[in-house]
């Protein structure tokens, strides 16, 4: 009955505390308000109470509750109810640049390098409600997996169907990843484009320089953030294939291309992040997550349904209930 009820007025209510004393008041000399005749003696009295008599306490109680109703009226009991309209004023594209060469299925991280990147980055998309997500995937050569989307189980399907499998040529060409995902972003209309380039190696394929992708990503005013994936010093990482097909491991030493990644980001307004183990790369995607926000503009619109009508014409129906009764049936009491 009273749920989703509140009172625009609350101090009012600290007037009901009043109401107890009242009563208090009225028990202690109400046989003062009758008129008193003293004699000697009742001995010759047979007492007496009539019906009516007794009911007259009921004059006082209607009078109390229509004062209790009041007081509720005047706190201004409510119900509110609330719409809401959002609009993205800025809405931002990003693309994630994916190494997928053979050193990525490395052990340093767990259970692998490319298993927790799909796992930290998956719960990135989730984050990001009013972006667009594109990915591109490089090894020794680069491809668009997901064209940019607002549709997030679209890149998370996709995100997660990544793996190595050999379908393009092992290696890591930083500079076609980059320069593929610049492509991707030149013509969009997006007030801010990022581009977040994930590798775990050094240069050493493709036939674009990584630089000449970055003075690309700068004209087109693309912000790109670089992740360099992988522990310091040498890691469990596949060094051959056996003969059924299944690669072979051995500790291979961690080499980081540092220098030209912070180049990319610094020379894109982004920022370079150094990846060595899951906890740190969870840290990194936060971290983009809370450098890049969307501006959302929240229009609430409140409707107010004022509950203290009814409160009010019962209080008066008592008040003329009790008027009434006083002015008939309890005349000759009063």
């Amino acid at each position: 009955m009273f749920e989703g009820i509140y009172f625009a007025n609350p101090n009012y209510l600290w007037l009901l505390l009043a109401l107890p004393m009242v009563a208090g008041w009225y028990f202690f000399t109400r046989k003062q308000t009758q008129p008193v005749l003293k004699i000697s003696s009742l001995d010759g009295f047979k007492v007496k109470y009539s019906f009516l008599a007794r009911l007259q306490t009921l004059l006082f109680v209607l009078r109390l509750l229509a004062l209790g109703l009041i007081v509720m009226a005047l706190a201004r009991p409510q119900t509110m109810d609330v719409s809401t309209r959002t609009k993205t004023n800025k809405g931002i594209d990003i693309v994630m640049a994916i190494d997928v060469s053979s050193s990525m299925l490395a052990q340093d991280l767990k259970p692998n390098r490319l298993t927790a990147l799909k796992r930290v980055a998956a719960s990135f998309v989730d984050d990001r409600m009013s972006d667009r997500i594109g990915l591109v995937i490089y090894a020794g050569e680069s491809y668009t997996k997901t064209p940019i989307t607002s549709d997030r189980a679209i890149v998370k399907t996709s995100l997660q169907g990544i793996r190595f499998e050999g379908l393009i040529e092992d290696g890591t060409a930083i500079g076609m990843g980059l320069a593929t995902a610049v492509n991707r972003l030149k013509d969009s209309r997006a007030k801010s484009k990022v581009i977040i380039l994930l590798t775990d190696g050094v240069n050493n394929s493709g036939f674009i320089d990584p630089k000449i992708a970055s003075e690309l990503a700068v004209e087109y005013e693309i912000k790109t953030y670089t992740i360099g994936l992988g522990s310091n010093g040498r890691a469990r990482a596949p060094i051959g294939l056996l003969p059924n097909g299944k690669f072979q491991y051995g500790l291979t030493k961690v080499e980081i291309d540092e220098d030209l990644l912070k180049t990319i980001a610094e020379k894109t307004g982004g920022l370079y992040f150094r990846a060595t183990n899951n906890k740190k790369l969870e840290e990194i995607y936060d971290e983009i997550n809370k450098l890049e926000k969307t501006e959302i503009e929240e229009f609430k619109y409140y409707n107010y349904d004022e509950k203290f009508r009814p409160l009010i014409l019962l209080a008066l129906a008592l008040l003329f209930i009790e008027w009434l009764m006083r002015n008939t049936l309890f005349k000759s009491f009063i």
